[in-house]
């Protein structure tokens, strides 16, 4: 199994912490923002006197909910269509493991969320990475690239969006380009849309669910960690009309029983969060990716691209290696007693030697906080041994 590029440089921040060291943490999709106070609420008033197993596919009445929850969103499902799972991670597992066979191989555009990896190898299967750039913003690669990738042994093509690490927003064309390859190849269609919510400038996100003649192809994933900022009631889901599909990712979800009855109880009340909330995060998130992006943009040698959905970015800085770099930044260096803490965007790469001047920025902290992080981060470019111009 790979090390986590967004965990594997924690010792090294306790160890800056020990020193007395502010570490300002971007290197985790953790939110800072409150989980909505419904969802606690449900958890406190909680009544009954067994904590039972739930069926394996998840609560009826969770499931029913978040039928009228995707309608909503212009995605029609049955409870049927739906297995409820421990966050995203196992619903990916699940799809990996209903849908795909040892030695099989997934195409998915790089740079792509670190864990891909992992859950590919847990299910021995490939992954056969497509490179995107950070010129174009890490759009969708050209339909050419994919067919080149094409196999016998090809499966199935995975996406995330909006995007993690990139924030990059797909649109509704660049779907429908994936659509006519998954059709003419006949393959699955995974799609992790867990930051659904997050969309900026006006944007709108399009659900591969929203694809016509896609029924048999498509698998998409969800959670609730992000949008109601509650990672640890670790509550995703898998979703699919293809009825073959999810009858076998059943199988998979009786081999560990059910879903957390707590987090499913909490997920099922969040289904009620006013619009408010929603709208107060989404200006909270837009007002930290501009200093997040105008900050890096105005650092010499340094790019960002404007990103359209979730609240990452990707930032190629002028340095040697990404992963000395960000051991550096907590092993040697302070500014005024603080220091920062990135994600080598080497781990979000499959082809070796991608990214090693990328780091994958995470903008889940406050404006004041995020405003001292990019000063910290500006003074460290301009001291770092390996700098590059």
């Amino acid at each position: 199994m790979p090390e986590s590029p967004i965990r594997k440089l924690v010792p090294y921040a306790e160890k800056a912490k020990k020193k007395g060291r502010k570490v300002y943490h971007l290197n985790i999709g953790q939110p800072d923002i409150e989980t909505p106070e419904v969802a606690l609420n449900a958890i406190r008033n909680y009544d009954e006197n067994v904590v039972a197993y739930s069926h394996s596919a998840g609560n009826l009445s969770y499931r029913e909910k978040l039928t009228e929850y995707y309608k909503q969103n212009n995605i029609t499902v049955t409870p049927d269509d739906i297995i409820v799972s421990a966050g995203a991670s196992e619903a990916i597992l699940f799809a990996m493991n209903s849908c795909l066979d040892e030695g099989d191989e997934v195409i998915i555009p790089e740079p792509f969320y670190a864990n891909y990896n992992g859950f590919a190898i847990n299910a021995g299967v490939t992954v056969k990475p497509i490179p995107s750039s950070i010129k174009d913003g890490f759009a969708l690669p050209p339909i050419a690239d994919f067919e080149k990738a094409i196999t016998d042994k090809t499966k199935a093509i995975m996406i995330c969006n909006p995007n993690n690490p990139t924030g990059y927003l797909y649109s509704k064309e660049e779907l429908e380009t994936l659509r006519k390859i998954v059709l003419k190849y006949d393959l699955f269609l995974f799609a992790d849309e867990v930051y659904r919510e997050f969309t900026y400038d006006n944007h709108k996100h399009f659900s591969v669910m929203e694809l016509d003649g896609l029924d048999e192809h498509v698998v998409m994933i969800d959670s609730v960690s992000k949008r109601y900022s509650a990672c640890g009631f670790r509550i995703g889901c898998m979703v699919s009309r293809n009825e073959k599909v999810m009858a076998t990712a059943l199988k998979f979800a009786q081999a560990r029983l059910s879903p957390p009855s707590f987090g499913q109880v909490a997920a099922e009340a969040a289904l009620d969060t006013p619009k408010e909330y929603f709208d107060q995060v989404l200006q909270e998130y837009y007002n930290r990716r501009q200093i997040v992006v105008e900050s890096i943009n105005k650092m010499e040698g340094a790019f960002c691209p404007q990103p359209k959905g979730a609240f990452y970015v990707v930032a190629s800085l002028p340095i040697d290696n990404a992963d000395r770099f960000c051991q550096w930044l907590l092993e040697d260096y302070e500014y005024e007693n603080q220091t920062v803490m990135l994600a080598p965007a080497t781990g979000f790469y499959s082809t070796e030697g991608s990214g090693r001047q990328e780091v994958r920025i995470s903008y889940v902290l406050n404006v004041d906080d995020l405003k001292k992080a990019m000063d910290v981060l500006e003074n460290a470019l301009k001291n770092y041994p390996g700098r590059e111009i």
